[in-house]
């Protein structure tokens, strides 16, 4: 029990360097997925999160008990709450019942921050997993959190999923003088995939008193007994705005995101881009949207400010739809992918430009805005990036039940460089290549896999056009055998065990050494890297030569590309000019 309580202010230290808050989500429903599984994925990402698999265990709990809450950003003691019977075990961002919940931070209106109370985005998520079985108990749980013991955080779009469904809730404080948060939370449709990131996304939704699968807050029950509701939302999710003058005009016609989050050009083309990049990828006509996720054609009736009283004129009239009809099913890889993308196939592809140097870079280093003769230009902000913590793609396949239906695929650093390990939620034992405390942002290990692929990854960067499509086939590989053989092999051999308990540690040891010998691999892989690339060069072992002590290297030194040399003749004019 002591040592619970240790792991609940253990996770409470992991973002104290930092916050979480530039990240990214999707949503795949079941009738969307090709096997019929529910996935969200979620990078985790900030400059100075340290990339860890936290785990609780599974437990029981005396009546009394009281649970700790600590600020998930920076550590901070908020105060108790009264704990329950039992908890159940979590792994990362998703449960033994297969429940998963991912976040990304919008922020919204910063009158709307600093509210009384003691819970916070993170505790919320973590709280919430180990309590709810479903993504409904998930939903009911959060606005109980939230109403009983208040909210200080910014405004935070959550993704929730079951073996069933996939939902958004977005929600926002009510300022310093007001207890609790306003939030709606919509059911993606079955078929439909959906996606936020770190814009809010919910504009209208269906009212209650006008819907009978839409529900407030004080008729939560309704939500676990009803399997048609399809909306939820807090009692005074539009009478606060108007109470605070935030909105004038018809409930019908109130929208959750251009009130408390109104869309300007950086949020839609450092945030709602991402999610254009995921949907353009599965779905017809998202060129239409072009204009407004670039940030240069967001269509309003009425011009508007953040702080004004917003009218339905100052809405976006050209904003993405919520949720959209993919093409064709995507698999669990397709959903790996998606993490990955850095606007390819557009005129914003970040490797197609000259901020991507002589070797085709996808990355720009920070800040994002620059002045260039009083004008402020930008660098495109790309699902795939460099300050990535952790991530993953939760999978909740139903057609297994406990303990091997649920599958954390998780992955530290760069989405793109990254590969992502299949850990079980039943898990009792964290592998160390991914455990809690094996290194920090200030401390270097090597058996921890952040500071392993950072290693990687930073290497790449170097020579992208070279290194890698090297790492890009490494990955696949691994990836789809443990996708298509390896996973489905496993499943059917803990099927044939005999034993909940030699189930369980079947899959927990399968998970501690894949993710180990991932990370020694790689640092194998990363040695070879880096000795075939080193100083510019391609060296690659020759033919032994017989009486020769060591296999000669053939060294070749690959040229920058035309479009680098043409930059620097037109910047340095005779200076390198031979005569």
């Amino acid at each position: 029990m002591k040592k619970n309580l240790t792991a609940i202010v253990a996770l409470a230290l992991v973002f104290s360097f930092g916050k979480a808050n530039a990240c990214t989500n999707f949503l795949i429903t079941k009738g969307a997925s090709t096997d019929g599984s529910c996935m969200i994925s979620y990078a985790a990402d900030s400059h100075v999160l340290y990339g860890e698999l936290y785990h609780f265990p599974a437990a029981d709990w005396p009546a009394g008990a009281m649970l700790d809450v600590y600020d998930w950003d920076g550590g901070m003691y908020h105060g108790q709450i009264p704990q329950v019977a039992h908890t159940y075990n979590v792994v990362g961002n998703m449960n033994e019942w297969q429940v998963a919940i991912g976040e990304t931070t919008y922020g919204g209106l910063e009158s709307l921050y600093e509210g009384p109370g003691i819970i916070d985005y993170g505790s919320l998520i973590y709280i919430t997993l180990q309590r709810a079985k479903t993504a409904r108990e998930a939903i009911k749980c959060m606005g109980e959190l939230v109403y009983n013991y208040g909210y200080v955080s910014e405004g935070e779009s959550f993704s929730i999923s079951d073996t069933e469904e996939c939902w958004i809730l977005e929600m926002i404080g009510k300022g310093p003088q007001n207890k609790g948060a306003v939030w709606v939370a919509r059911r993606i449709p079955d078929g439909y995939v959906s996606g936020h990131a770190n814009q809010a996304r919910i504009t209208t939704f269906p009212l209650a008193k006008k819907n009978k699968t839409s529900i407030t807050f004080k008729n939560i029950d309704k939500l676990l007994k009803d399997p048609n509701i399809d909306c939820v939302y807090a009692d005074d999710v539009i009478s606060f705005a108007k109470e605070m003058k935030l909105y004038n005009g018809p409930d019908e016609k109130f929208s959750f995101s251009d009130v408390y989050n109104p869309v300007d050009f950086s949020g839609a083309r450092f945030c709602d881009l991402r999610v254009w990049a995921m949907f353009n990828k599965v779905t017809d006509n998202m060129n239409e949207y072009w204009g407004y996720a670039t940030g240069r054609d967001i269509k309003r009736v009425q011009p508007y400010t953040k702080d004004m009283c917003q009218t339905p004129d100052n809405f976006p009239t050209n904003r993405m739809p919520l949720w959209v009809k993919p093409n064709k099913k995507v698999s669990v890889l397709d959903m790996m992918d998606f993490m990955r993308d850095h606007l390819e196939g557009t005129e914003l592809d970040m490797a197609q430009d000259v901020g991507a140097g002589p070797f085709h870079c996808p990355y720009r280093w920070r800040p994002m805005e620059f002045d260039v003769k009083g004008q402020t230009y930008i660098h495109e902000r790309t699902t795939a990036t460099q300050q990535t913590g952790f991530s993953f793609v939760a999978q909740s396949r139903g057609y297994y039940d406990w303990p091997v239906g649920g599958i954390i695929w998780f992955g530290v650093d760069d989405t793109d460089n990254c590969v992502y390990c299949p850990m079980y939620t039943c898990m009792t034992e964290i592998p160390e290549s991914f455990r809690e405390g094996n290194g920090s942002m200030t401390e270097w290990s090597e058996t921890s896999a952040f500071w392993t692929f950072n290693q990687m990854s930073n290497w790449a960067y170097t020579k992208y056009d070279y290194i890698h499509p090297e790492i890009r086939k490494r990955q696949r590989e691994l990836e789809t055998k443990w996708v298509e053989s390896v996973v489905p092999a496993l499943d059917k051999k803990v099927f044939a065990t005999k034993g909940r308990e030699a189930q369980v540690k079947e899959l927990t040891n399968f998970s501690c050494k894949a993710a180990n010998d991932l990370c020694a691999m790689w640092k194998r892989f990363y040695q070879e890297l880096f000795m075939k690339y080193m100083d510019g060069n391609l060296n690659t072992p020759g033919e032994p030569v017989k009486g020769q002590k060591y296999v000669p290297i053939n060294s070749k030194h690959p040229k920058y590309n035309d479009e680098y040399y043409q930059i620097l003749i037109e910047k340095t004019g005779d200076k390198y000019k031979a005569y």
